[in-house]
């Protein structure tokens, strides 16, 4: 036999070949198979990212709604701002560290380093209204489960509040009594936050005001950390710190907003 006979021979033998397919095939439903498991692990955190996001953005609006509640308790804004009054939603002590739902601790009040001097110094930095900048004061703190009794809130967030005269008010310098006038217009600015698992955070800042009633003024000026303001009220609207409060009545035929 020539060794062009031989080498035809071996072309045409196919021993062995099914071994090299069946190893392919196998390879190739690997690759799928760790693809399909990669996909399904992300988009698992995706949706568990969101959802501790939107908890975390209810469970800072829910902070500001407890803390409204508290504000109506309180006939003289300004013992809130001088850090006489506190809420009664509280947990602990404000200047031991606490334990966060997302692992480590953080201090709140009232030193450096402590989420109080951050706020304040992410405030003095923007410097938007000067002189007249909000002076933080820590109002309410605690995990959101503990808002309702008996566990009735099944959440991991932990919420704070920090309540601030409003930038528009031109109380500086004005004593009664001896005593300085922190609130002279009824506003106040409140800054909600919310800390969840995996290093969720979601801010809310309102300002709340007075009204000849039983009821406060709401209105949403910002939701950090998202592109849109997210305008909205409760009752009357409290609009851009620095304009003047206006009457918004609510048509009940037709659902639309009078503004006067």
């Amino acid at each position: 036999m020539s060794n062009t006979q031989r080498l035809r021979a071996r072309m045409s033998n196919q021993d062995g070949s099914a071994l090299v397919i069946a190893l392919l095939a196998m390879m190739l439903l690997t690759a799928l198979g760790a693809a399909t498991v990669m996909v399904s692990t992300t988009e698992t955190r995706i949706a568990g990212n969101y959802r501790d996001s939107q908890e975390a953005l209810y469970a800072a609006d829910a902070a500001v709604e407890r803390v409204v509640q508290d504000l109506l308790l309180v006939p003289r804004w300004n013992d809130i701002l001088n850090g006489t009054t506190q809420s009664g939603f509280t947990d602990g002590s404000s200047t031991s560290p606490t334990a966060l739902p997302g692992g480590g601790t953080a201090t709140l009040c009232c030193g450096s380093n402590t989420a109080t001097a951050q706020l304040q110094a992410e405030t003095d930095t923007l410097n938007l209204w000067g002189p007249n900048n909000p002076q933080w004061r820590l109002f309410a703190w605690g995990p959101l489960n503990a808002m309702l009794p008996d566990g009735q809130i099944d959440s991991r967030m932990y919420v704070a509040v920090w309540v601030a005269d409003d930038p528009a008010d031109s109380a500086d310098g004005i004593t009664v009594d001896g005593n300085p006038l922190l609130d002279a217009n009824g506003t106040l600015t409140l800054h909600a936050e919310a800390l969840g698992p995996g290093g969720t955070r979601k801010v809310i800042e309102v300002t709340v005001a007075r009204t000849s009633s039983t009821e406060i003024e709401r209105g949403q000026i910002a939701q950090r950390g998202q592109e849109e303001l997210n305008q909205r009220a409760r009752k009357a609207a409290v609009q851009t710190p620095g304009k003047s409060l206006t009457n918004m009545q609510m048509n009940v035929g037709t659902g639309n907003l009078v503004v006067q």
